[in-house]
């Protein structure tokens, strides 16, 4: 009696530190066993058959809560991954830090993963996190986790959340919490900064006031994270369907503005002059929900495209020609995003023709509309040439033109690249070239005669 009295009297530890499961039935959270993808239900159901302790985890369960259909399913056992690995014939290893388990269902691809051990993590001088592959049991498994919404695991056998930081709570108030003690946890791998934007910005939670205070601090350390690594985690902020929200976090969380050069430019996104990011971002949040297509190159073209610009104007204004000029500013940005920011070179083939096509729709007589018309990047590149437009880059009398060339029949692009107007380019700035007539040759013999 006494100890429940004084569990009631005094105030929970702010560091959330003590591990206490609590167990969840189904009649308070409601989420059924039929919720899950055939994948994530079979591998459970085939780990509990091989003796082993399994649970679906992390952000599936958060979004099940929170009545959102979860885009995949983590499961976390006790089996390591070797064990793991003889259970599922089509499964692999994958991962040097910490080792996890791919294991593939028909067309779904279901991360395994076995829980993490305490305190035997190797870490370098700055204290991030090098290597972990420790095993352990769920109570330091939930401790080793970064947020308390991301702490929680479902057992779809007996259909319990076992909940060991009150992540069910936090999820409830839309509150997104540290489990630990937040700077140390920053220390360990500052990306979980960058998760704090994204997780904050997608789902809507406020970012607790001690889980908030280090993070301008130490954001600073995301510059010693390799490049790839942050790219990555870039893209997954950028496609998280809440975009625009997680640039808002970027700001309010006070991240600095060099720590790497795509967060500068989302930074940068209110300005006027960089509108054309912050409408990318809005198509592209648009058409995710909607669960449509995107192109992460056109995407990136366009987060970038106010610095190639700029590159663009400077070699236009030292005299090169409009086309000459955009493959200058290309070449002037290619070492630094492949090379210094991580960018695969996937992407930054699709941005870079598609940057290089923009000077081509100045052309709208003879063959070159029906080459360009012809070109694989074409459709991206209109796109792109509409949303500059958007922004009162691009003369909207020529995206018309454009617009209604695409669509028309052969013999109306004919008259139209026939009958198109020769006056200077607006875009531009460039006076069309006047063709010389050419001479004819006089036969050998006329000469000779004369």
């Amino acid at each position: 009696m006494l100890k429940k009295w004084l569990h009631k009297m005094l105030p929970a530890k702010s560091g959330r530190q003590t591990v206490r499961k609590q167990i969840i039935p189904f009649r308070e959270h409601r989420i059924s066993a039929e919720m899950l993808s055939f994948a994530a239900e079979k591998v459970v159901s085939r780990l509990h058959e091989a003796g082993f302790q399994a649970y679906v985890v992390g952000g599936a369960v958060r979004d099940l809560l929170l009545g959102v259909e979860p885009k995949d399913f983590d499961v976390a056992t006790d089996a390591t991954p070797e064990q793991v690995r003889k259970i599922f014939r089509r499964s692999r290893i994958i991962g040097r830090r910490f080792q996890i388990v791919h294991v593939m269902v028909g067309p779904e691809t279901i991360e395994v993963t076995t829980f993490r051990g305490g305190d035997k993590a190797v870490q370098n001088a700055q204290g991030r996190i090098m290597k972990d592959n420790t095993y352990g049991s769920i109570e330091e498994d939930a401790m080793r986790r970064d947020f308390t919404c991301n702490a929680l695991y479902y057992d779809p056998i007996r259909q319990e959340i076992l909940d060991f930081h009150h992540g069910v709570q936090d999820v409830a108030a839309g509150r997104l919490v540290m489990i630990g003690e937040p700077a140390a946890r920053y220390q360990e791998d500052p990306v979980r900064i960058l998760r704090a934007v994204r997780l904050s910005g997608k789902l809507g939670f406020d970012v607790e006031e001690r889980t908030a205070a280090p993070i301008a601090e130490y954001a600073g350390r995301l510059k010693h994270e390799p490049v790839a690594r942050l790219f990555d985690e870039i893209l997954k902020l950028l496609f998280s369907g809440h975009a625009r929200k997680c640039l808002q976090q970027i700001n309010t969380l006070g991240l600095p503005d060099d720590i790497h050069p795509l967060l500068t430019a989302l930074k940068s996104a209110a300005k006027s002059e960089n509108r054309i990011i912050s409408l990318a971002l809005k198509n592209t949040d648009e058409r995710l929900r909607a669960d449509k297509s995107v192109s992460v190159g056109f995407v990136l073209a366009a987060v970038l495209w106010p610095q190639l610009n700029r590159y663009w104007q400077q070699y236009r204004e030292a005299g090169y020609k409009p086309a000459a000029a955009i493959n200058e500013a290309v070449n002037t940005l290619k070492d630094t995003i492949e090379q210094g920011w991580g960018v695969p070179q996937r992407f930054s083939a699709t941005m870079r023709e598609i940057w290089q096509l923009q000077p081509q729709f100045e052309h709208t007589r003879g063959a070159r509309p029906h080459r360009l018309l012809a070109q694989a990047r074409f459709r991206a590149a209109y796109d792109f040439l509409v949303l500059r437009g958007q922004t009162g880059d691009a003369d909207q009398q020529l995206i018309q033109w454009w617009t209604d060339f695409q669509h028309a029949d052969e013999s109306v692009r004919t008259e139209m690249t026939a009958a198109s107007r020769p006056e200077k380019n607006a875009a531009s700035g460039d006076k069309p070239k006047r063709r010389r007539r050419r001479r004819k040759k006089s036969p050998s013999g006329e000469n000779a005669a004369a």
